[in-house]
């Protein structure tokens, strides 16, 4: 069982050994949403299904939605649904990947954490580095498997609501960790939400720090260095990951996790959510 990262030696050797397995394409461009599909379409993995972010992966009917910002987290109930159709089922094991360092298909693997799913894993170096080693691509659809039910269990990973963030702000049992760009976290530039800035005492990592020149995750102890740098003495439990909208925040959420620390929490709404609620505090530079 794999519940980080799967190298593309180790994904070769599961889909030889015959083991239930799902594989899920999670590119994506956030600038250009329509990209994702003929990405998907130009070659993928063999087999993989897609999981779009914006179809498959967040609720824009408030009926159906968790959170704000720009991505919202669909429902347990509904993101299982979808799970179930495809045929997953809560034994078999899970890899995502796409081929944006990583920035997208954390989101799936948050996700499936959250759901109680405990057997998925990030593909490290992506569809890159499957490609660089020889790995089957095509870009047929996959093989439908029969449907299944998909029964939740309890959540494997904290999602923390804009209401907690702002009670504990200021607080020790909050260590707020922002995962945008350094010049958004200044609020020098603001491309895609209608204020600048970051949250009040947020610490910046920005995600792309977490992966080397080609892609792959650093080393456990380079990464644990690098946070332990970061959080200055600050307890690693007390963690608040979040970004724009909750996508981005989960390189930093993982990279904890590989580095040997337990797992910790995510604001999924993000400053996208955070900025656009009445009377909450901004902080630039």
């Amino acid at each position: 069982m794999y519940t980080t990262l799967i190298s593309v030696a180790q994904l070769q050797a599961l889909q030889s050994s015959g083991q239930p397995l799902m594989v899920f394409d999670c590119s994506f461009e956030l600038l250009n949403p329509a990209a994702a599909d003929a990405l998907y379409a130009q070659g993928h993995i063999s087999g993989a299904v897609q999981a779009h972010l914006e179809r498959n992966l967040s609720a824009h009917n408030p009926a159906l939605a968790v959170n704000g910002g720009r991505h919202p987290l669909p429902t347990r109930e509904s993101l299982a649904h979808w799970l179930g159709e495809l045929g997953l089922t809560p034994t078999m094991q899970v890899v995502v990947y796409d081929r944006n360092k990583n920035n997208y298909c954390g989101r799936l693997w948050w996700m499936l954490k959250w759901l109680g799913h405990d057997p998925v894993a990030v593909l490290d170096g992506g569809l890159q580095a499957w490609q660089a080693a020889g790995g089957s691509v095509d870009d047929a659809p996959p093989k439908a498997k029969p449907a299944s039910s998909f029964l939740l269990k309890p959540a494997l990973r904290e999602l923390t609501l804009t209401s907690t963030v702002e009670k504990n702000l200021g607080r020790d049992i909050q260590t707020l960790v922002d995962a945008r760009a350094s010049a958004r976290y200044r609020g020098e530039v603001e491309p895609l939400d209608p204020v600048a800035g970051h949250i009040p005492g947020a610490l910046n990592r920005p995600f792309g720090e977490n992966m080397d020149s080609d892609g792959f995750f650093k080393s456990p102890a380079q990464l644990r260095l690098e946070f332990e740098t970061i959080l200055a003495g600050r307890d690693p439990s007390t963690v608040v990951h979040h970004c724009g909208s909750g996508v981005s925040a989960i390189p930093n959420l993982l990279a904890m996790e590989v580095a040997g620390w337990g797992p910790t929490a995510l604001y999924a709404g993000s400053w996208s959510e955070w900025c656009n609620t009445p009377d909450l505090p901004c902080a630039q530079a």
